[in-house]
C-alpha cells in the first residue's frame, strides 16, 4: 500500500480517488437530509466559497452558509447518481444538477429559466474536506430578469 502525505495528513493509498469521491457523495446525501453530522466531513479550518456569500473559513461559517441558504429554500435535492466526478490527487470536482422547493412553494429549476446546474470543487486534507468552492447561480427560480441577456 503506497502512502501519500500532504501537510501532515496521511492518505491511505493511491486508490484514494474512489474514497474521496465516496466522501463527496456522502456530503451530498447528508446535505439533502439536513444531517448535522455533515460537519464531521470538514476540517476545522475548512474554506467555503459560494456566490453572494463569498469566501469564509471554519465550520461555523459552514453553519452560517447552510442557515442562509435554507432561509430561502424548503428543500434541496442533489441528483447524485447522474454526476460527473473528476478526481486528481486531493481534489475532486463534481458537476451535476440539483432541484428543490423555494420558501414561496415554487419548485426549481424552472423550465427555460434555470437548469439547476452547478460545479463543486472539493479539496481534502486526509479524508476531511478542507476546501469547498461551490459554483452555481444562486438565482434558483430564475427571477433575476435583468441578467437574462438572451431573451
Amino acid at each position: 500500500m503506497l502512502q501519500i502525505t500532504y501537510s501532515g495528513a496521511e492518505m491511505t493509498n493511491v486508490n484514494d480517488s474512489k474514497e474521496l469521491i465516496d466522501i463527496t457523495k456522502l456530503y451530498f446525501g447528508k446535505a439533502d437530509a439536513g444531517d448535522p453530522s455533515i460537519l464531521d466531513l470538514f476540517s476545522d479550518d475548512v474554506q467555503l466559497f459560494f456566490p453572494k456569500f463569498g469566501t469564509r473559513t471554519g465550520k461555523e461559517q459552514v453553519v452560517a452558509f447552510v442557515q442562509g441558504l435554507m432561509s430561502k429554500l424548503n428543500s434541496l435535492k442533489h441528483d447524485i447518481d447522474t454526476y460527473n466526478y473528476i478526481a486528481s490527487g486531493r481534489i475532486v470536482v463534481v458537476e451535476g444538477t440539483e432541484s428543490g422547493v423555494a420558501k414561496n412553494g415554487e419548485n426549481w429549476p424552472v423550465d427555460g429559466r434555470s437548469e439547476g446546474r452547478f460545479c463543486n470543487v472539493f479539496e481534502f486534507t486526509g479524508t476531511l474536506i478542507s476546501r469547498l468552492h461551490i459554483y452555481v447561480d444562486p438565482d434558483f427560480l430564475g427571477e433575476d430578469d435583468d441578467r437574462f441577456y438572451w431573451g
